[in-house]
């Protein structure tokens, strides 16, 4: 059993990353708490789940401008004070969230401008700190490191939101976003106690004068890294695959009303199994360290999402758009498990992909590649909301599932397939 259990090798060798670790696992608890208390403020305010849902688009928009260019900033700057400022804004920005809650202001706009602004911080944080990790700790202990926060971020995105609702139904909005800002300071304390990480010359790239000019020219220089490393590129392809073809969480609020029954309450079952799945996944990762083939293991991990968002399908076909009265125990059990292998599989697929970027890149670069990941992680799930809410209006939620289950397996293995050097990549010697 042990050896199943997550490996706790990187908490106990590296005092900076089990400060980190712990810092990042509570602020992101925190965080989780705020995603929902705005979400409920807005609608408190207007009454409209478009107000709500354009929530989304003030929080997207900035993190894909600005991914890029935080991770330019990654791979000029001191990594440790990169993350320190953009912590700080962020600190700053949720006291403000607090401060309006506390004040009554009930201004919808203001929270718009509030959520861009801590997405555009996340920005570039969020780079900063993956990139950090790599320094931290050696390229063996990638897998489990990476299993470890996978693990802590699945934690935190079950019990927030169940601690935000319950905060803001017990007490009010300013109480949930003031505990955000307590909870984050663990945050801004571990990145404060990290050593100064300056970035390593790389090849092409180590120029003091090209290190002073971060703009459009150093983002340029990532992405046409980027096109001359097949392997990088593959993971991000893949992941897109996955994403933007199959991802079903636009789906769970028509399936809790007029598949599974039982309305929002089958929707929050639903979300708490597929982050449930990831949990497990990670808290059983003890054997992803022996694990040298990535490709193939994202390949298999790909094909496992793909088959369990069918299944998902497959229930909701079978039980029929039938708007039950009741909730239908059975077929909620059984949607449940499809969408915990999916959190599961998803959960292992992002270990490895992230490992593969932590130890393929050079460390020039990896700052911008980052960013790049970050861009693919938050853009790929929006659009595959698109296009299976789409699907949903063409073929019905059920089929849409299963068109978009297999279609994300024939265009995966298609990506895989020309890219052999994907399939044979090897952990041992890694190359991009």
């Amino acid at each position: 059993m042990p050896r199943l259990l997550a490996d706790l090798t990187p908490l106990r060798v590296s005092p900076e990353y089990r400060r980190l670790w712990w810092g990042l696992g509570v602020s992101n608890l925190g965080a989780q708490l705020t995603v929902v208390a705005v979400g409920l403020q807005v609608y408190d305010l207007t009454g409209s789940t478009l107000a709500v849902g354009t929530l989304g688009v003030f929080a997207l928009v900035p993190l894909v401008a600005l991914g890029l260019y935080g991770g330019a900033l990654v791979d000029h700057y001191d990594r440790r004070r990169v993350s320190l400022l953009a912590s700080v804004v962020l600190w700053l920005v949720t006291a403000a969230i607090a401060l309006q809650a506390w004040l009554d202001v009930g201004s919808v706009e203001l929270l718009y401008g509030l959520v861009a602004l801590q997405s555009a911080a996340f920005a570039i944080n969020n780079p900063a700190r993956s990139a950090i990790i790599p320094r931290l700790l050696p390229a063996s202990l990638m897998p489990a490191a990476n299993a470890l926060q996978t693990l802590a971020f699945n934690v935190a995105l079950t019990g927030g939101p169940l601690l935000g609702a319950a905060l803001v139904a017990a007490a009010d909005y300013a109480v949930a976003y003031t505990l955000d800002a307590v909870m984050f300071t663990a945050a801004l304390w571990a990145v404060w106690r990290l050593p100064a990480l300056p970035p390593e010359p790389g090849e092409g790239d180590a120029a003091a004068a090209g290190r002073r000019r971060v703009g459009l020219r150093s983002v340029l220089e990532g992405l046409r890294f980027l096109a001359t490393r097949p392997n990088l590129r593959t993971s991000f392809l893949v992941d897109l695959c996955a994403m933007v073809l199959a991802f079903p969480r636009v789906l769970w609020p028509a399936a809790a009303v007029v598949y599974l029954g039982g309305g929002e309450t089958t929707t929050g079952v639903l979300a708490a199994a597929f982050a449930a799945g990831g949990i497990l996944a990670t808290l059983f990762s003890g054997p992803l360290g022996r694990v040298h083939r990535h490709g193939r293991a994202i390949a298999w991990a790909i094909t496992g999402w793909g088959l369990s968002v069918t299944g998902f399908g497959v229930v909701l076909v079978l039980v029929g758009r039938t708007q039950p009265d009741g909730v239908l125990l059975g077929a909620l059990a059984l949607a449940c498990v499809a969408l915990g292998l999916a959190g599961g599989t998803d959960a292992l697929s992002s270990v490895f992909r992230q490992s593969i970027l932590q130890t393929a890149a050079p460390d020039h670069m990896r700052g911008r590649l980052q960013g790049v990941f970050i861009v693919v992680v938050a853009g790929g799930p929006r659009l595959g909301e698109l296009v299976m809410g789409a699907g949903s209006s063409w073929f019905t939620e059920g089929w849409a599932a299963v068109v978009g289950g297999l279609a994300s397996l024939v265009a995966m293995w298609a990506v895989v397939r020309l890219n052999p050097r994907f399939w044979r990549y090897d952990a041992r010697s890694p190359q991009a």
